[in-house]
């Protein structure tokens, strides 16, 4: 099962009650997860949030679920995964895991947003809200995971034989999710860019 829910964002009103009810849809224990969201959001206000849960393929081909809630309060961005696992050495008995981390709005470095659209000449005039997205990839950094790609230097001589050394670009990748209208309906990717669009408003500047 893949789903995804969010809200656009009104400051005047807390959405803790919506979250809850979106957890609970998503069907993946839902007070395990809210529990660990509720423990991080720490009596915060929700403005918005974005529930993802998805299958996983475990190295047992095994299928096991996987669940992100993502929410934006005035102060914060919450990350919360919650993951199901197998029976092992360190529990005899089937388990989930969850982990949370609580990003500072003003230490966001950056909001990437990815939109792929299939017949761009027959985007405009739908009555979609994002007519004609049909994926979409959101990446937030704050500088906890950079990546580093690199690729040999050149000059712009083509016989040239120089060794240039190499030359490099230093991202921040900390957060990354993408969503396929193919896959998992129109509205999930409406639902990623509207979440998008409502953290970039609050971390302008």
């Amino acid at each position: 099962m893949l789903g995804r829910m969010s809200q656009p964002v009104d400051s005047a009103v807390d959405r803790s009650d919506e979250l809850r009810v979106a957890i609970e849809k998503s069907g993946y224990y839902p007070d395990v997860v809210s529990d660990a969201v509720s423990s991080a959001v720490a009596h915060e206000t929700v403005l918005t949030y974005l529930v993802h849960h998805e299958p996983t393929i475990d190295e047992r081909d095994e299928v096991r679920r996987h669940v992100t809630v993502l929410v934006l309060t005035p102060t914060r961005l919450v990350l919360a995964h919650t993951d199901e696992h197998a029976p092992d050495e360190l529990l005899p008995e089937p388990y989930t895991s969850s982990s949370t981390e609580a990003v500072s709005l003003s230490a966001i470095r950056s909001v990437v947003v990815n939109r792929m659209v299939a017949n761009p000449e027959s985007y405009a005039g739908k009555p979609s809200p994002r007519p004609g997205a049909n994926e979409a990839v959101l990446t937030i950094g704050w500088g906890a995971v950079g990546r580093i790609d690199l690729e040999p230097a050149g000059c712009s001589d083509p016989e040239c034989e120089a060794d240039h050394g190499y030359t490099g670009l230093v991202t921040s990748d900390d957060f990354s999710l993408r969503v396929s209208a193919a896959a998992e309906g129109p509205e999930a990717v409406a639902s990623l860019l509207g979440f998008a669009d409502s953290l970039s408003a609050h971390t302008v500047g």
